[in-house]
């Protein structure tokens, strides 16, 4: 009898504990995926390093995923997230889904193993712009990371430099990109694969969480706020908003429409890393610079030097001079061709009364100008703000807004009218 009841303990026991036993040995094999997206930046770099730490602290972490699929971008943080892929202290599998172009190849080559999915492609990294130093730089890191992980450096070389001819694979003036059929039939990639779960099996680690690391939002939002399309219209909606608010009166729809565009602009750029509050502040110097050219005739020395700020800070607040250089031309040329439209076929609108005075006073009617100025004349008079060549002048106590004939003539100087055509005075100065 006594038999009996121990066993049934016994048995009692062994039943409650088993599942414990189950989810421990679960929870002990977890495998984190870390997605890759989008343009690579100083955010990317931040995130994707940041996960790492976290799963180099879980010790039930046995191996890391990173899902890739990105057409490249800055080498510098390509560079970073490389490091940290190869001093994770665990095993790491780069997923090439869809594509892994430019900077997307470092990152690939830095896992210990690589896996494609059907109708994905690598390769293709030529560096931007492609001067020889930036080449030579991008190419030894290129052949530094696949020597020691094991992979021909010259064939990683060759997707980055054209002048590498390979043959049988790749012809000289060319840059290698392989799809996933060609990369594993040349033995670059290890293994081809459509899910997590068949990428485990391949590694051989069975039974494992799978656990997906979320890409934060700010994150995408910077991706967004600047890329290669998005930016550059937001840098023309800025512009554009800009100029229809220097010739309304006040502060309206374009000044407000031209803060929001500037602010997404350099906003994006500081949650991808950038640009910090500095370059903002530049950008802000800018407009007030020409704050106070609007309100000074002529253009001189703040005008040109909004423009400069202006141009310095969106310079700052790009990936590269390049993309930078880029941004502007296309924002410029838009501007150009959109102001031209607004223009031509605003006039047209009934809207555009709201913001132009578009009541003509014509002499049929009865209306005439308010002044005459042909009896100025010969007259002279003294300078009181600098014409350059536009001003003001003062004649017998009144005040009349003039231009001189194409030189600077300080305040103080004595002039001359020489011509008066309609309601523009000419002067010269009196030596």
């Amino acid at each position: 009898m006594r038999k009996r009841w121990l066993a049934f303990l016994i048995f009692v026991f062994v039943f409650s504990v088993l599942p414990f036993f189950s989810i421990g040995t679960t929870a002990a094999n977890t495998v984190y995926v870390i997605p890759i997206e989008g343009e690579i930046g100083p955010a990317v770099d931040e995130y994707v390093r940041d996960n790492i730490s976290v799963v180099k602290e879980d010790p039930n972490a046995v191996a890391i995923i990173l899902e890739i699929d990105t057409y490249g971008g800055r080498i510098d943080s390509a560079e970073k997230i490389s490091k940290a892929i190869m001093a994770a202290g665990l095993p790491t599998i780069s997923f090439v889904n869809t594509k892994a172009e430019s900077a997307g190849v470092l990152l690939t080559i830095s896992a210990d193993t690589i896996v494609m999915a059907p109708g994905s492609t690598i390769g293709s990294a030529e560096p931007v712009p492609n001067t020889e130093k930036s080449l030579s730089f991008w190419t030894s890191l290129l052949r530094t990371v696949a020597e020691e992980k094991g992979r021909d450096p010259k064939l990683v070389a060759s997707m980055a430099d054209s002048s590498i001819e390979i043959p049988d694979i790749i012809e000289e003036n060319r840059l290698l990109n392989l799809t996933t059929q060609q990369a594993k039939q040349i033995g670059f990639a290890d293994h081809v694969e459509e899910n997590y779960k068949d990428i485990l099996q391949s590694v051989g680690i069975q039974g494992a969480n799978i656990v997906v690391m979320p890409i934060p939002g700010r994150v995408k939002l910077a991706q967004v706020m600047t890329s290669a399309y998005v930016a550059p219209m937001l840098l023309t909606i800025g512009f554009i908003g800009l100029l229809i608010e220097v010739f309304t009166a006040g502060f309206g729809v374009g000044g407000t429409v031209s803060f929001i565009a500037f602010s997404l602009y350099f906003g994006g750029a500081i949650l991808a890393g950038n640009a910090g509050w500095a370059v903002l502040m530049v950008f802000l110097v800018g407009l007030l610079l020409l704050l106070i050219e609007a309100f000074a005739p002529g253009f001189g020395v703040p005008g040109i030097g909004g423009i400069i700020c202006i141009i310095i800070s969106i310079v700052m607040a790009s990936s590269s001079p390049f993309s930078a250089i880029v941004s502007l031309l296309i924002s410029f040329v838009l501007t150009i061709a959109a102001f031209v439209l607004i223009l031509k076929y605003a006039p047209r609108s009934k809207h555009f009364d709201r913001i132009i005075l578009g009541t003509q006073m014509k002499k049929e009617q009865g209306y005439s100008a308010t002044g005459r100025y042909n009896q100025y004349e010969g007259m002279e008079g003294t300078v009181v703000t600098l014409l350059r060549p536009a001003g003001t002048i003062d004649i017998q106590g009144e005040l009349l807004d003039v231009v001189s004939e194409g030189s600077f003539i300080e305040a103080g100087s004595k002039v001359k009218v020489v011509k008066v055509e309609g309601r523009r005075i000419i002067v010269k100065k009196i030596n």
